[in-house]
């Protein structure tokens, strides 16, 4: 996997930003996969910080992803500008590297990921929100390419 900035990230947290719950995944790049995490609870695309730092200190994670969800034809929407503030609120709070990459068509990706673990098992699928983190995360591992918030 190449370095960005020249740091090697060993794990990766990502979040698929939503104004009402926020999906949350974490990865690594010895396995390059990734593990959903609960859902966080959004007030109007704030989360609960106290929640989220507890989180970040569990997981320690050595850089953070953020869904930038573009429309389809490349333009940004509110939503965008609002995912934005977040990655950066983000970066200033944990003062490791965020950044930002395309999750268009993940949620649906994930969607259907999450209707197939349920038809395969008993017991409760993860959040489609959470499952495009996971794919934000797999991806990134894949071919890491972000911008800055």
């Amino acid at each position: 996997m190449p370095d960005l900035e020249g740091l090697d990230y060993r794990s990766i947290m990502a979040f698929d930003f939503g104004t009402q719950k926020m999906g949350v995944a974490y990865g690594m790049s010895l396995t390059g996969a990734a593990s959903p995490l609960a859902l966080m609870v959004m007030k109007d695309g704030i989360p609960d910080w106290a929640i989220l730092d507890k989180t970040l200190a569990e997981w320690q994670p050595d850089a953070c992803l953020v869904g930038l969800p573009l429309n389809m034809d490349d333009s940004e929407s509110e939503l965008c500008l609002r995912a934005r503030k977040f990655a950066r609120r983000l970066k200033h709070r944990l003062n490791k590297p965020v950044w930002m990459v395309d999750e268009r068509l993940t949620t649906r990706e994930a969607r259907e990921d999450v209707r197939q673990i349920s038809s395969q098992r008993r017991g409760k699928a993860p959040a489609a929100d959470s499952m495009a983190a996971v794919l934000l995360i797999e991806s990134w591992f894949r071919e890491p390419v972000g911008v800055l918030p």
